[in-house]
């Protein structure tokens, strides 16, 4: 579809079958599908990264706190931009991974919150320690999830508001990198939700996570 949109408007100017008032906003049109190709490109090239299997894995000690924290800091003006307040609660927690996976599975879990959110809504991450396993969980004021779709909203280009996911230029694939990731670090991965109430995703880490 991106393509598609694309080329048609690319083909109109080229054409000269655009009038000089409509070319700004041909041009807009242009930039923002292939803004939504890019983000989509990425995204399949992220999960086909993680499709592969690896030998050569380096794990470390990563702080998920200061994950979260990094991930906020770099969110804040996409935030800004769909009226939506962040905010990081809990402590430092540290698990052994890859730095990169748990970069990646915090960073979706949040882009995904801000992106179907409410104007003036809100985004709570915490990270917390219980007993044997680190604990993190996104939290937002959205739009929620129904029943019904609960059970499909990890699958890959699954999406639960299509329309939206078009116009915040939604992939459908988010979700499916968290999912990934949680089953590489052995995480429990849980999801509430209620329509028009928001929703909670919950990761529980063990404390010795290793792929």
């Amino acid at each position: 579809t991106p393509l598609t949109s694309i080329s048609g408007y690319a083909e109109l100017i080229e054409h000269h079958m655009a009038s000089p008032e409509d070319v700004p906003r041909f041009a807009g049109e242009i930039h923002r599908n292939a803004t939504r190709l890019l983000n989509m490109i990425n995204d399949i090239i992220k999960l086909s990264e993680l499709d592969a299997t690896t030998q050569d894995v380096v794990l470390e000690t990563v702080d998920l706190y200061q994950a979260a924290e990094n991930c906020m800091d770099t969110l804040e003006m996409s935030a800004k931009k769909h009226d939506v307040t962040l905010k990081l609660e809990g402590e430092s927690c540290k698990i052994r991974t890859e730095k990169g996976m748990a970069d990646e599975v915090i960073y979706n879990l949040c882009d995904n919150a801000i992106k179907y959110n409410k104007d003036g809504g809100a985004v709570t991450v915490r990270v917390t320690e219980e007993e044997d396993q680190v604990v993190v969980s996104v939290e937002d004021t959205g739009i929620g999830i129904s029943e019904g779709q609960q059970d499909r909203v990890f699958e890959r280009f699954y999406r639960v508001d299509k329309s939206h996911s078009r116009r915040v230029g939604g992939t459908g694939l988010g979700l499916s990198i968290v999912k990934h990731g949680a089953q590489y670090h052995n995480a429990q991965l849980s999801l509430d939700s209620e329509p028009g109430a928001g929703t909670t995703i919950t990761l529980r880490f063990p404390k010795q996570s290793a792929a």
